[in-house]
Order: C-alpha cells, then sequence, then structure tokens
C-alpha cells in the first residue's frame, strides 16, 4: 500500500507540473471502430476520432487494416491533418490499422503515443505475436515517430495520457495466458503494462477514453482521481473488458463509478452489452445515460448520441 501511494504522489507532482491553465471547452469523441454497427463497419476492435477546442487526434486504430479509414469516410469525417494518434496498448485490435492510415494520409499520424512496455517483445510459438513490434521499423520509415510516456503527459493543450497506471485493486482485465520478455531477460505473464487512457478536465468534470481497460476501469479512475482530487468524472467512453465480471464484481465497479461522479457511460468494445446494461440498472442510470457503444455513437457536452440516426 506504501508503494502505492507513493504512486499517486508521483503522478500528482508530474501533472502539477504540467497542469491546464483552463479546463476544455468544447469536445466531440465519435467512435470509428467498434462491434456494433448498422450502416459501418463494425469488427473487434476500438478507435475514436477525438476533437477539443479545434484539435483532434485519433484514439487507436481498430483491428482490420480499412475499417478506421472507411468509416471515416462514410461519416464524412476527414483524417487527413491529423498530427497525433494514441495507442492505449499494444494489441492489433486497436493498432493494425495505422499502417494504412499513414499510407493513406502521409502528412497525418507523425506522432504516436505510447505507454511505456509498449515494444516489449510477446513471442509465442509461431514466432512473434506483437503486431505493432513486427511492425515498428516500417511504421517510422513512412515517418511515424513513436512518442514513450511512462507519466501523466499532456498530448494536445488540455488533453492528457494517464502513462501507466497504478493497480491497487484486483480487476485483472486480460488473458492470463499471454507471455512477454521483460527488460531482465526474464518470460513473466502479460499482464499489458503499457496500458494507458486518455483523459481531460470540462466545467462539468473530466472525460475519460478508454481503449481495453486493462489497467482496471476502477483502478484508471482512482489514479485520475489523484491527480485532479475534488474533480467528478462524469463521462467515460470505450473499452474496458466488464464482459466477463461476476454481478458481484459488476455492483461493485458501479458503486464505484457511482462514488467518483459517472452520469454517463459508453460501453464500446469489449465492455460487454450485458455487463453495460447491468451498470445502468445497478447506477440507477438512464438509456440516455448509459449506452452500448456502436460505430458513429459519439458524446460531447450535451450528453451521449447514437450518432446512426443523424
Amino acid at each position: 500500500m506504501r508503494t502505492f501511494y507513493i504512486f499517486y504522489l508521483l503522478g500528482a507532482f508530474f501533472f502539477l507540473w504540467a497542469q491546464p491553465t483552463q479546463s476544455v471547452d468544447n469536445f466531440k469523441i465519435t467512435v470509428l471502430s467498434t462491434m456494433l454497427s448498422d450502416f459501418y463497419l463494425g469488427e473487434w476492435g476500438f478507435s475514436a476520432l477525438v476533437e477539443v477546442d479545434g484539435q483532434r487526434l485519433l484514439f487507436d486504430t481498430g483491428s482490420r487494416e480499412n475499417t478506421v479509414w472507411q468509416n471515416a469516410q462514410q461519416m464524412d469525417l476527414d483524417l487527413n491533418g491529423i498530427p497525433h494518434v494514441y495507442l492505449s496498448h499494444n494489441h492489433a485490435d486497436h493498432t493494425r490499422g495505422l499502417l494504412t492510415l499513414k499510407k493513406t494520409y502521409p502528412t497525418s499520424f507523425g506522432q504516436a503515443h505510447v505507454g511505456e512496455g509498449i515494444f516489449y517483445p510477446r513471442p509465442n510459438e509461431q514466432g512473434e505475436a506483437h503486431y505493432l513490434l513486427q511492425n515498428k521499423k516500417r511504421l517510422e520509415a513512412l515517418g511515424v515517430r513513436f512518442v514513450n510516456h511512462n507519466k501523466v503527459s499532456e498530448i494536445i493543450p488540455g488533453v492528457y495520457t494517464t502513462g501507466p497506471i497504478p493497480r491497487v485493486y484486483d480487476e485483472k482485465n486480460w488473458s492470463r495466458l499471454g507471455k512477454l520478455i521483460a527488460p531482465n531477460g526474464d518470460r513473466i505473464e502479460d499482464t499489458i503494462p503499457e496500458d494507458q487512457s486518455l483523459f481531460f478536465d470540462t466545467e462539468k468534470g473530466i472525460v475519460l477514453i478508454s481503449g481495453c481497460g486493462h489497467a482496471g476501469l476502477v483502478n484508471t479512475l482512482t489514479y485520475i482521481r489523484s491527480i485532479l482530487p475534488g474533480r467528478p468524472i462524469y463521462k467515460i467512453l470505450g473499452g474496458f473488458h466488464l464482459l466477463k465480471l461476476s454481478d458481484e464484481k459488476l455492483r461493485w465497479t458501479a458503486s464505484k463509478l457511482k462514488e467518483f461522479g459517472v452520469t454517463y457511460f459508453v460501453g464500446a468494445h469489449c465492455t460487454g452489452i450485458n455487463a453495460t446494461y447491468s451498470l445502468r440498472e445497478y447506477m440507477d442510470l438512464t438509456k440516455d445515460q448509459v449506452m452500448v457503444g456502436s460505430v458513429g455513437t459519439y458524446i460531447d457536452g450535451e450528453g451521449i448520441h447514437p450518432g446512426y440516426m443523424e
């Protein structure tokens, strides 16, 4: 527990060193890749376009090579001129689209923001199973510069990455089958140590975007609360790996979300449809406040919008 608080103090120190002078005024986060879709292409993956006060970044890049590009085209969203891409962790269902996107938009996505540990080797019986590591040199040759984050850092004005997240609660949101090669050469369980999430503050509270939440949703929210103490975390969107949780664990998660002030929740990708509906019930929220995310769903300062009807 002592180590946990040391991590929190360090996180708070680094955040204060680069603290924004004001909160974000306008934002829109649009889902470009997730498992559910009507008029667009659905897949087991995740990506979202983040627009904040006139600036844009791409959060994750989906699973198939063309999904994000194709869905953005159909939604009339121009991805050209976006300098930053943010990769929540190494898994291919969040990173495989980057190569196609960089080739399609050669002046975009020059900076790829990653968490420390993302390039640890992950070999299996067939060889190296790490898609991003396999394609790192190809991406760099196309002009991608990987920016490594091991602490809270500002990505664009007012928008921050958590960096790797301290794991105080027992939220083991990973397969437990994978292995990685640590810097000392040991072959150890792959807990996805690089898992990071994006957040920013607004007048009404903090907004969080997560790819898979392998570090744990409650761990992530707890860490962000330590960085911005007293601020409600009122809107969260993304994948959170809740689909296999027991009812008991879901009730515990819901109670924690209520403590943090969460009033809007979009569960996409690996969150689970039943898990999302259970959270809505346990948190006593409405269908306008808790929604299963699909391609085209977006959140802004007004609330959650299904997207596909607009």
